[in-house]
């Protein structure tokens, strides 16, 4: 009966490693397969060295936007949009930079935020739109928008607010991400904001209008120092 036994042990084996010499090469060309159409735009161990020297929160929260970049990849622009705008409007909380930072106006980075477990609506944004570039999605479908939103309803106080839209083409209409209204709509189902002002890494816009002259970079000295240090942080 030992004999048997492990006779049957080795039968089992053989077959475990044959079928694995059969199917290990084609999982390696779907993996491969998928990459190559799902490009992840970051550079991970940057972005956890980053994240090493802020401490142990921006470390776990690194690590979670990770693995929520990495399970979006293979979804389309509206399951990224969602993985995103959730992990973000979850992990967050609200606050204003004073509290923060002790500054009226603080632009965060990505890493700088999951720190801090806290931002205001700059860098909520902020943290969405390098997060989708992180995912390889165009820039040309990204803005991010200053507003006057209407909080509270009809006759509710103006405040000055930024989000994040996504337009799936040129003169679509955009979706907007957001911290207050945590589910992302289209601009038509957001009548309390209107747009002021829009810029991503490449323009600038008034409004939803026409492309305004001038380089966002060297007009938002706050754009510029966020695109630096999300750059080095790993970000696109």
């Amino acid at each position: 009966m030992p004999t048997r036994s492990g006779a049957g042990a080795s039968c089992l084996g053989a077959a475990w490693w044959q079928a694995l010499r059969v199917w290990l090469p084609r999982l390696l060309i779907a993996c491969l397969s998928l990459s190559a159409l799902h490009p992840l735009a970051w550079d991970s161990e940057r972005m956890l060295a980053a994240a090493q020297k802020q401490g142990p929160r921006a470390i776990a929260g690194v690590r979670a936007l990770q693995a929520t970049l990495i399970a979006a990849a293979g979804q389309d622009d509206d399951g990224k949009l969602q993985a995103v705008n959730q992990f973000f409007n979850r992990r967050v909380l609200a606050r204003e930079d004073i509290d923060i930072w002790g500054q009226v106006d603080y632009w965060a980075s990505p890493v700088e935020m999951l720190d801090k477990g806290a931002g205001d609506c700059e860098d909520f944004a902020i943290g969405k739109y390098f997060s989708l570039l992180a995912l390889g999605m165009p820039v040309q479908r990204l803005r991010l928008v200053y507003v006057r939103a209407q909080i509270g309803g009809t006759g509710g106080a103006v405040q000055a607010h930024m989000v994040l839209a996504y337009y799936a083409s040129a003169g679509a209409e955009p979706l907007i991400l957001d911290n207050l209204i945590t589910e992302v709509r289209p601009a038509s189902r957001r009548s309390d904001l209107v747009p002021v002002f829009s810029f991503n890494g490449e323009g600038l816009w008034q409004g939803v209008g026409v492309q305004s002259a001038g380089d966002p970079v060297e007009r938002l000295s706050r754009w510029r120092e966020v695109l630096s240090k999300a750059r080095a942080e790993g970000f696109q």
